[in-house]
């Protein structure tokens, strides 16, 4: 959320974020003449208690010296229910500014490309090449049905369609590869792992920028107004709703794995087959607690935390910066990695890691005393590191073999008792 003094002194800015970002529904002008009519109460408002206070001491010297004033007192009571009017009319135009800035999207960085849509990203840079087979690639649903590791006829009566159910190799590779990433991001990169709840609460979901734009994508537990969290970034960077953190606390670093569900309404019959568009998948997430001054150059430390297992995996990836009609509504800046897949021929997101600011801080009201004594929000961060199942189709499709076989990438065979192929 922006300050709301801050859209005040910058309304042309934030408009322009408004409309380069496409959000429709947030209006800068009305929350401006509601702000100038809110400051208009507090200055009648103070200037009433100020009248009130001094003229109550009037009151108080007459009683003390045996008398009483009749108009003075009656004077006091009529202030008195005014200054009762103008609160009530603050606190209506306090809710009113409340529902409008919840529709009002981060500013995004002064680096990030203007565009509508994904075709606008920029390209920051490319690792590895196209691998050559000596026969044509296969898509990953063909390679895990061939290999039984993946059940895609018996899924769909569990749960539905866009429900994926692995089986045998195919279980302890996402098994490997969760615990691959979670040992690298905690031994390595100085993460502390969480092992947090699947669902959260209302103020959770608004807190990170999900509602209440999103909430139609969300699966939601009505009796309970409890979500499936459609990623660990949810709980993990609520953790510290409500806190002031202390100076040498930061920055805070933290990585959970979960699983993830996304109902995705607006994507029905898109990229159906396989494993490319899923309602549940698992995910291994990072997220930074940081100093404002340090946000910007703690984005480039996640993207190189998240690209390393890539690198380690040995697949070819590119980076993106996204357009700010591609960027999510709560992001300042975001970096997209995608995997290159040879047997659906598409580049695939496996990660996303964003800066936003102090965007959700001020959601959540997430804080820190800074070394002068002042108290000011933090600056949160979030990237995958990375997503599945996507990552398992890249792998699959990549190191795919002539005999039907899969290649184990040599970084995920410690993880699988020393496997390197996957046979029939």
């Amino acid at each position: 959320m922006l300050d709301v003094k801050f859209i005040y002194e910058n309304r042309e800015l934030v408009k322009s974020a408004i409309q380069n970002k496409g959000e429709k529904r947030a209006d800068v002008d009305v929350i401006c003449s509601l702000y100038d009519r809110k400051k208009e109460l507090q200055f009648r408002t103070d200037n009433l208690r100020q009248e009130l206070n001094a003229s109550s001491k009037d009151v108080a010297k007459i009683k003390r010296a045996g008398g009483e004033d009749k108009q003075l007192i009656e004077k006091n009571r009529r202030i008195g229910n005014e200054i009762k009017t103008l609160e009530e009319e603050t606190r209506t135009i306090e809710a009113q500014l409340a529902g409008l800035l919840a529709w009002v999207p981060n500013v995004p960085a002064a680096d990030v490309p203007i565009g509508r849509d994904a075709s606008d990203n920029k390209n920051v840079k490319q690792c590895g090449e196209h691998r050559n087979f000596s026969f044509p690639p296969k898509p990953h649903w063909d390679i895990a049905a061939e290999l039984d590791i993946i059940d895609f006829e018996r899924a769909p009566k569990l749960s539905g369609s866009n429900f994926l159910l692995f089986k045998g190799a195919g279980a302890r590779l996402e098994r490997a590869l969760i615990n691959f990433m979670l040992d690298l991001h905690t031994k390595k990169h100085g993460y502390t792992e969480i092992s947090p709840p699947y669902l959260a609460g209302r103020q959770a979901m608004f807190g990170t920028g999900q509602l209440p734009k999103l909430e139609e994508d969300m699966y939601h537990l009505k009796d309970d107004d409890l979500f499936l969290i459609p990623t660990a970034e949810v709980p993990v960077t609520n953790i510290h709703s409500g806190e002031v953190l202390k100076y040498d606390e930061l920055p805070k670093y933290y990585t959970a794995y979960t699983a993830c569900f996304r109902r995705e309404a607006g994507a029905y019959g898109k990229d159906t087959r396989g494993l490319l568009r899923v309602h549940q998948f698992d995910k291994v997430e990072l997220v930074k607690f940081v100093h404002p001054d340090t946000s910007f150059d703690e984005i480039e430390k996640l993207l190189a935390n998240a690209e390393e297992v890539l690198q380690l995996l040995e697949l070819e990836y590119r980076v993106v910066m996204l357009s700010t009609g591609d960027m999510s509504f709560a992001s300042a800046k975001t970096y997209d990695i995608d995997a290159f897949a040879p047997g659906v021929d598409k580049w695939l997101e496996v990660s996303s890691c964003s800066n936003f600011t102090d965007f959700q801080a001020r959601r959540m009201n997430c804080r820190f005393r800074d070394k002068d004594g002042k108290v000011k929000f933090v600056h949160t961060l979030n990237g995958s590191g990375i997503a599945l199942p996507r990552t398992v189709i890249a792998l699959l499709e990549n190191y795919q073999q002539a005999d039907g076989s899969v290649g184990v990438p040599k970084v995920l065979q410690p993880y699988m008792d020393g496997l390197e192929v996957i046979k029939k």
